[in-house]
């Protein structure tokens, strides 16, 4: 059905609505962030996307989706461009933000202005031995916000559903508890926003926007570790909701005596209600999750598919949703079900560079990533603007190519391997703090695997 009476932004908004749907939330969140419809003139969609390499990636890989999304809403567009266009940081009228650690500063389809995303509901979310405490503490937050468990904080590794579990606490009271108010957001978000709040002596509007709120979310909250002036400003708001019995949550990748750099008296209020883990996930739970996610996808996958992903990739969630996503993109494509040696196939490459990777490509993507020459991460030199690319590459040469530690060395300029050590100790345990820098490694694992 053709809407050609939409606005720019309404169309782009509902072909996102239906980008999302396709994609998996890692997927979307990387690479339509920050996109929209610049115009339409001559049967020509303009995209604009923030970066180069967001241009090259979502023209190779998702053009035809977006083509096609168009033209089911307006008849007349004939093909798509792309163009870089640079957005310029604000601090937004109402806080809102992704279900992850990542922001999409333009566009948000379905998510509402409190940052919350209706799929992730109690009813969506599997419960099993690795997260029944956390669950149990989330229905009593819901039932009862302000007088449960008051902050509740969850931790666990990345990839665990913790995102998903603060958020359904926040979807089930909008639900029953009409009258309260609910915000949820990254605490990249809240930082972001309380520098810019800074810098534009809107400090008070900051302070005063939050603590209207009955209920605030925070997610990975680790990342406020060596902030310190941001700290502050939490520990503020921190006591004026609970000295209006206002609930608080937060997650984390740890417990918050494991966050380095944050002030004790944050550290003291953060365990002072309920602090609980949700644990990796057994085969039985990854199996229910598979079959949820399923129940509500638009293709078939037989159970004994399902059972194969579900014993052939532990850990998190995420990388279980990575795995049936790229199943099912099989059947939608070959129009069957995979069989068994097909199936290993797409599960071991799922991770996996599918072609073969060479020293020289590995830079070229990285240095065209952070924006530098190619020569400076060869050099032996300490330029502020190379070092975190250089050791970003040897990182993933050691991660994606297998390479050792003396060969890194030796094809990087002849440096001595306990450098290149040093390096990729430093970047893996950097991304398990930094959810920026992560989001950085997984944007260019995609870019050299696929």
């Amino acid at each position: 059905m053709a809407h050609p009476s939409l606005s720019p932004q309404e169309l782009w908004q509902s072909v996102l609505v239906e980008i999302e749907l396709a994609l998996s939330p890692a997927q979307f969140k990387t690479w339509f962030r920050g996109t929209s419809l610049v115009g339409i003139e001559g049967g020509v969609a303009t995209i604009g996307v923030p970066t180069e390499i967001a241009r090259e990636w979502i023209q190779r890989k998702h053009e035809k989706l977006i083509l096609k999304a168009l033209r089911a809403r307006n008849e007349h567009i004939r093909s798509v461009e792309f163009v870089v266009v640079k957005q310029r940081p604000r601090i937004p009228v109402h806080p809102a933000s992704t279900s992850g650690s990542e922001s999409l500063p333009m566009t948000q389809p379905l998510i509402a202005t409190d940052g919350l995303h209706p799929r992730y509901t109690f009813e969506m979310f599997v419960v099993g031995p690795f997260n029944e405490l956390a669950h149990a503490a989330a229905i009593a937050v819901a039932k009862q916000p302000g007088h449960a468990f008051n902050p509740l904080y969850i931790y666990g590794k990345s990839g665990y559903g913790k995102t998903h579990l603060i958020q359904a606490v926040g979807n089930y009271i909008k639900q029953h508890h009409n009258a309260l108010s609910v915000c949820y957001l990254t605490s990249e978000r809240y930082t972001t926003e309380y520098i810019a709040a800074v810098q534009n002596n809107m400090v008070q509007t900051f302070k005063e926007r939050y603590r209207r709120y009955d209920v605030i979310i925070i997610d990975d909250i680790q990342f406020f570790e060596g902030k310190e002036k941001t700290q502050e400003e939490l520990f503020h708001l921190f006591n004026h909701l609970y000295q209006h019995n206002k609930q608080i949550i937060f997650s984390s990748d740890r417990h918050p005596n494991y966050i380095q750099n944050l002030e004790e008296r944050l550290r003291t209020r953060f365990a002072q209600g309920m602090v609980v883990e949700i644990l990796e996930p057994d085969y039985e739970t990854r199996l229910a999750i598979l079959k949820k996610k399923v129940s509500v996808a638009a293709v078939r996958v037989p159970d004994n598919i399902l059972s194969i992903i579900a014993r052939k990739v532990p850990g998190s969630i995420r990388d279980l949703e990575g795995a049936l996503n790229a199943v099912i993109l099989y059947i939608q494509l070959k129009g069957t079900q995979p069989a068994a040696s097909e199936l290993d196939t797409i599960l071991k490459d799922q991770h996996k560079p599918k072609r073969a990777l060479s020293v020289q490509e590995v830079v070229q993507k990285v240095a065209e990533y952070y924006g530098i020459d190619p020569s400076l991460i060869y050099e032996k030199n300490r330029k502020k603007e190379a070092v975190l690319p250089r050791q970003v590459t040897m990182f993933l040469l050691r991660e994606l190519l297998d390479m050792s530690y003396p060969t890194i060395g030796e094809k990087l300029g002849k440096r001595d391997h306990t450098t290149v050590i040093h390096s990729y100790d430093k970047i893996r345990e950097e991304i398990g703090k930094d959810p920026t820098l992560r989001s950085q490694i997984e944007e260019l694992r995609t870019l050299l695997t696929f």
